[in-house]
C-alpha cells in the first residue's frame, strides 16, 4: 500500500472580529500566545482566547475608520528555534492582508510568543506598526546573535510588560527596546507595575493603551499624552513609562 503524503500545514486568518465595513483602510493582525518548542497544531479556540477580547475592542473602536481585525491561526504551536514558525506565519498574514484589502497599513499585535512574532515580522513592507504585549524573548546568549531589531526601523512600536511577569522576563523586552530605540525614535515601552504575564489586574488600562496606539498608527488620530511623552522621552524614561491606574477613562474616545 502506498504511503499517504503528510498534509501541508497552512496558516490562516480567522474571520473578522466585529462587523466589517464596506471599505477597509487599516488592518490589525492578532498574534496569539505560543510555545517555545512544539510541532503540534494549536487549538484555534484556545489560541485565540489570549487576543480575542482585545481584538473585539479594537474592532469596535475602528469600525467607523474601516478597520479589519483578524486572529492569525498558526501552523504550529511552537516557535521552534531557527524555523521561527510563528514569525513566518505573521509575515504570511501581512501578505495575505494586502492580497485581500490592497495597500493598507497593517499593525501586528501579539501577546507572549506572539509578541515576539510581531516584533520579528515587522520588516514586512505592509507593516507600519507593532504592538507587543508581554513579549516572550530568549535569554541573552553569548554564543548566539541577539534578537534582531533592524526590522523595526521606520515602524511605530509599543511594548507593554508587567513588572512581575514570571513567564516572559520584562528586563529582556526593555533591553530589546533600548537597542531598537537607538535607530528608531518611534519606539516606546510601558511598564505595568506589580502585574503578571496575563496583565489581569490592569486589563482595562492595557486595552485602552492598545486602542490609543492602534487608532493613532493606523488612522492618524492623536496619541494620548502618555503615549506622546513615552515616544518623545529619551531612554530609559520612554522605555520604562508607568501605565497609570485608570488610564483610558478620560481619553477623547
Amino acid at each position: 500500500m502506498a504511503q499517504q503524503a503528510t498534509p501541508v500545514r497552512r496558516a490562516r486568518l480567522g474571520r473578522t472580529l466585529g462587523p466589517e465595513g464596506t471599505a477597509v483602510s487599516g488592518v490589525v493582525l492578532l498574534l496569539p500566545e505560543g510555545d517555545e518548542v512544539s510541532d503540534r497544531r494549536p487549538s484555534a479556540l484556545l489560541a485565540a482566547a489570549s487576543v480575542r477580547a482585545l481584538g473585539r475592542r479594537l474592532a469596535r473602536a475602528g469600525r467607523e475608520e474601516g478597520l479589519a481585525t483578524h486572529v492569525v491561526h498558526y501552523r504550529y504551536r511552537g516557535w521552534n528555534g531557527a524555523e521561527a514558525h510563528l514569525a513566518r506565519d505573521a509575515e504570511w498574514a501581512a501578505d495575505e492582508a494586502v492580497r485581500r484589502y490592497g495597500d493598507v497599513p497593517v499593525c501586528l499585535a501579539g501577546v507572549g510568543m506572539g509578541g515576539r512574532a510581531a516584533l520579528r515580522a515587522a520588516g514586512n513592507e505592509a507593516v507600519n506598526s507593532v504592538l507587543a504585549i508581554a513579549p516572550w524573548l530568549p535569554e541573552d546568549d553569548v554564543a548566539a546573535p541577539p534578537e534582531p531589531v533592524k526590522q523595526l526601523a521606520g515602524r511605530q512600536v509599543l511594548i507593554v510588560h508587567g513588572t512581575n511577569d514570571g513567564r516572559s522576563d520584562p528586563e529582556l523586552s526593555f533591553r530589546l527596546a533600548s537597542r531598537a530605540k537607538k535607530a528608531n525614535r518611534g519606539v516606546c515601552r510601558f511598564e505595568v507595575h506589580s502585574d503578571g504575564h496575563g496583565l489581569r489586574q490592569y486589563r482595562d488600562e492595557v486595552a485602552a493603551l492598545a486602542e490609543d496606539f492602534v487608532m493613532g498608527v493606523l488612522f492618524g488620530q492623536s496619541f494620548s499624552r502618555p503615549v506622546e511623552d513615552a515616544l518623545a522621552a529619551p531612554p530609559p524614561l520612554g522605555l520604562r513609562m508607568p501605565l497609570a491606574a485608570g488610564f483610558g477613562k478620560s481619553l477623547r474616545r
